[in-house]
């Protein structure tokens, strides 16, 4: 609660057109969110109480001291409420009280340091609904996918394997699907090299030839409209005639880089595979930030935007 997410989330759902697309269920802190004078006449609930709500409801999950929620000073204590919020959300996806989750950044490294092992939302989602899931960063111009998500770089190479690319295809083009005009035709996927130039052949490494160039080769026999390897460097300068609906990256960096310099703002992150739709902003805690009204809001109203849209389809 120490970041930049209560002030974001309370002014984004305070937009028109945010107000007119959903009704919000907030999972916090209940000292933070009293500060908000948007927040006064909503409801309030804990975890355990909550149902289906009727109307705006505030879902108190902790009651932090004051030295545990003063903003751009994360604790200990603050980590674990961290936790805790997204729990309780996921609950209530869960228990059918809420149609889709839209989180708020969260600190990995204050998780962690709460003593709770935390990678990031995606693998928690995939564990809490045991499902395989995709991370997806959906802009205006370009759509990344990511092979591998929070990993060491030293270990994208061991985690790519043709069965896991395979699958990861298959589910972007079916994920993408109700997100692209592809009327009469599935999704048309790129899929970046790992190596550098896309291997030049197996002079750079064999990645592409070993695992990626197969893993296309079967997508395709599946009906998936995949294409590659493609240079990443060669491929984002075409932005301006896009060819592809989404593109497969192989490690975080690579298709996180190229979406967040296109349009940061605009652009969402989506977990596809799971039961419920789940969106984020594609920012973070930004400690520097927090307290001093100066974050922009407009990340946190498209991703609730679209976790809107999607749950409405």
């Amino acid at each position: 609660m120490s970041g930049i997410g209560p002030e974001v989330t309370v002014a984004a759902l305070a937009r028109p057109a945010v107000r007119r697309a959903l009704v919000p269920v907030v999972f916090g802190d209940g000292p933070t969110l009293e500060r908000f004078p948007a927040l006064a006449r909503w409801a309030r609930t804990t975890p355990d109480a909550l149902a289906r709500p009727e109307g705006p409801t505030v879902c108190v999950v902790s009651q932090l001291a004051e030295k545990d929620r003063e903003p751009g000073r994360p604790t200990r204590r603050g980590g674990q409420a961290q936790y805790a919020y997204v729990q309780a959300a996921i609950a209530a996806a869960r228990a059918g009280h809420v149609d889709a989750l839209c989180t708020a950044p969260v600190s990995k490294e204050q998780i962690s340091r709460a003593g709770i092992p935390f990678m990031g939302h995606t693998e928690v989602l995939a564990e809490a609904f045991g499902r395989e899931v995709l991370m997806l960063m959906d802009g205006p111009r370009v759509r990344v996918a990511l092979a591998t998500n929070h990993v060491p770089l030293v270990e994208v190479s061991r985690l790519l394997t043709v069965e896991r690319l395979v699958a990861q295809l298959q589910l972007l083009s079916r994920g993408i699907a109700p997100l692209v005009k592809a009327e009469g035709r599935a999704p048309r996927l790129g899929v970046l090299s790992f190596n550098p130039h896309a291997g030049e052949g197996g002079l750079l490494g064999r990645e592409e030839v070993e695992v990626i160039t197969p893993a296309i080769r079967r997508a395709r026999r599946l009906r998936v409209d995949a294409h590659g390897p493609l240079a990443a460097d060669g491929l984002f300068a075409r932005v301006k005639d896009f060819p592809y609906d989404a593109v497969l990256a192989m490690y975080h960096d690579q298709g996180l880089i190229p979406a967040k310099a296109l349009d940061f703002e605009r652009t969402v992150n989506v977990t596809l595979g799971l039961p419920v739709p789940r969106t984020s902003p594609d920012h973070g805690t930004a400690y520097g930030l927090a307290g001093k009204g100066e974050a922009s809001c407009v990340p946190m109203m498209e991703a609730l935007l679209k976790a809107a849209r999607l749950a409405a389809r």
